[in-house]
């Protein structure tokens, strides 16, 4: 049997193809525009993804079934009619909605937050950019006269488009800060605190079941699975015992650790209980989430800048470390998430001496992208102790030093993955599994063992990062 993944990222959509002897291989990739329309805006064009997606599934031919990741908090507004996108998608990397967010802190609103979808109030999750959207746009308005408004994010939209049955994965709902995660339905009270109608939003269906099918050249494609990114990577992992946990350092860097059946809440920690996936038919699985908005993006800015051309000159540095000579970065070029949850901190160095060259800014960029993630792993094993190794994927996880400093930082076993394409497999997994079958993970790990003890400089970190929350 073949089965296909489409992985549609921040940056890229992608398709693979998992062939009948087993092979995994893309098939097709397409990057897209990312649009800055204001400070802290960020979108997508909503038809750029959806032509590309059609092009992805056109590219992996005749399947037995498909599933779809999407990006989690990023969001827009269509009519249920038309299918015409009516807002541009609002990305999770968006705080338009920053002030309206501390107003309601203000008021005690993250009470409600926390409470039912256990969720910070923050601009990261959804409902405070479809609240925005309600208020702001008036095609949004007018189709809610008309009665065709329909609110939610990414992936119901791509459903909608594709095979005419918009829904919601459990996942991808646990992830907008309107759903009761106890009871995994909209919650009015959420709805209302944002200003969401709540008969505009999706209905919330388990991670794999029948999504409807796609017609393509090859007739008609059945879709099994829909979930968000970073879950479709934790599944393609193999991650499936409590206290088993991974890294993907994408545009962010994302951990989720798995908790089995159980919603482990621990606000102090500033860890989030989140749903890993559902199986149709069986009761959901519960997961931590910790999240670094920027990692990826901090050196792709980098690049931009000029402080390195090639991703080839930055695998190894003279220095020891730039934390050991004083200098630190703190990557909060879209705010902090976990465990600070503060979207108006900002990004820093600090130590910097006219004696700092452009290597000097790039290697303490890779060192902070390390030491945010290492606080993430401080928390979740102080909430649930981690399974041995971590395995991390994603494009940092290829650079050598990075690596070997988050090994040294966490004091753990680092396993990258030599195939970088968990995410996408973690996807056809969850399709496949609709099907009744199950598929084993056909990733090689490295081992990269601490070598360094770097418990004394990173005090320098955390004073830094008590900064960037100030600035």
């Amino acid at each position: 049997m073949r089965f296909a993944g489409i992985d549609q990222g921040t940056t890229s959509t992608r398709a693979l193809i998992l062939d009948e002897a087993g092979a995994l291989r893309i098939a097709h990739s397409v990057e897209h525009r990312q649009f800055y329309p204001q400070e802290g805006w960020v979108e997508h064009d909503p038809e750029e993804l959806i032509s590309n997606i059609k092009d992805c599934i056109a590219a992996v031919g005749a399947v037995d079934a498909l599933g779809i990741d999407n990006q989690g908090e990023s969001c827009l507004a269509w009519d249920a009619e038309t299918k015409e996108a009516l807002t541009p998608v609002l990305v999770w990397q968006d705080n338009r909605t920053i002030n309206r967010i501390t107003a309601m802190k203000a008021h005690g609103a993250e009470a409600e937050t926390l409470a039912r979808a256990k969720l910070p109030l923050d601009p990261y999750f959804s409902a405070s950019k479809l609240g925005w959207i309600v208020e702001n746009s008036d095609a949004a308005q007018q189709a809610h006269k008309r009665g065709t408004l329909r609110l939610g994010t990414t992936d119901a939209f791509f459903l909608d488009r594709l095979t005419g049955l918009g829904v919601t994965d459990v996942t991808t709902a646990s992830r907008t800060s309107l759903m009761n995660l106890e009871r995994q339905e909209w919650d009015q009270t959420l709805c209302d605190l944002f200003g969401v109608p709540i008969e505009c939003l999706p209905q919330i269906v388990s991670t794999t079941g029948t999504f409807g099918a796609v017609s393509t050249e090859q007739g008609e494609v059945q879709v099994t699975a829909s979930v968000v990114d970073q879950q479709a990577a934790l599944y393609g992992f193999g991650c499936r015992a409590k206290g088993d946990a991974k890294i993907t350092f994408g545009t962010g860097a994302f951990a989720l650790m798995v908790t089995g059946t159980e919603i482990v809440y621990k606000p102090s920690l500033g860890l989030l209980p989140t749903l890993a996936w559902q199986l149709e038919g069986q009761d959901p699985v519960f997961a931590l989430d910790g999240g670094v908005y920027t990692a990826s993006a901090a050196l792709n800015w980098a690049k931009a800048l000029g402080l390195f051309h090639d991703f080839n000159e930055i695998n190894a540095f003279s220095l020891a470390s730039a934390l050991e000579a004083g200098l630190v970065f703190v990557p909060a070029l879209a705010g902090l998430g976990c465990p600070h949850w503060d979207p108006k901190a900002r990004g820093l160095w600090a130590g910097l001496s006219i004696d700092h060259g452009p290597r000097d800014l790039v290697q303490s960029i890779l060192e902070g992208v390390a030491l945010r993630a290492a606080e993430v792993v401080e928390a979740m094993n102080a909430c649930i102790p981690l399974n041995g190794a971590l395995p991390i994927d994603g494009g940092m996880s290829k650079n050598p030093y990075f690596v070997q400093f988050l090994a040294d930082v966490t004091g753990r076993e680092i396993r990258p993955a030599a195939m970088p394409e968990l995410t996408g497999f973690g996807t056809i997994s969850l399709a496949a599994s609709a099907l009744g079958i199950t598929l084993q993970t056909p990733a090689e790990f490295g081992a990269v063992q601490p070598n360094t003890d770097r418990s004394l400089p990173i005090e320098r970190f955390t004073r830094a990062v008590e900064a960037a929350k100030a600035s």
